[in-house]
């Protein structure tokens, strides 16, 4: 199992996204609105003011995404982020990486999965 963490900095691609999820039987995910470090500097501290210059269109938020998927899902699912976002290596476009989940409690079963009884 891995941990997708993806940020995206076009909100509107979120569902077109969560839709690509669930085709790819991705069936959970937490979303939070959060705020690049960039745009915090240069608003909030002086010092980084000019930064803002520096930094290309408005976003006022981004959206993380925060995914435990099984190994086999990690290629499909980064595909889908770079066909919908972009080239995540192109400035401004988001980033997505994996970390390894040693252990994990309190996923749901996967969508269409027969649940014994008890």
């Amino acid at each position: 199992m891995r941990m997708l963490v993806a940020v995206i900095n076009e909100p509107e691609k979120l569902d077109e996204i969560l839709s690509g999820f669930l085709e790819l039987g991705i069936t959970g995910a937490t979303i939070i609105n959060s705020e690049g470090m960039g745009r915090l500097l240069s608003t909030d501290i002086p010092i980084f003011a000019g930064l803002q210059t520096l930094i290309s269109g408005s976003r006022p938020q981004n959206r993380t995404i925060f995914s435990v998927i099984p190994d086999d899902r990690v290629e499909p699912a980064l595909a889908l982020l770079q066909d919908v976002c972009g080239n995540l290596d192109a400035p401004a476009t988001g980033i997505a990486f994996t970390l390894p989940v040693d252990q994990v409690r309190g996923l749901a079963p996967e969508l269409g999965t027969a649940q014994s009884p008890l």
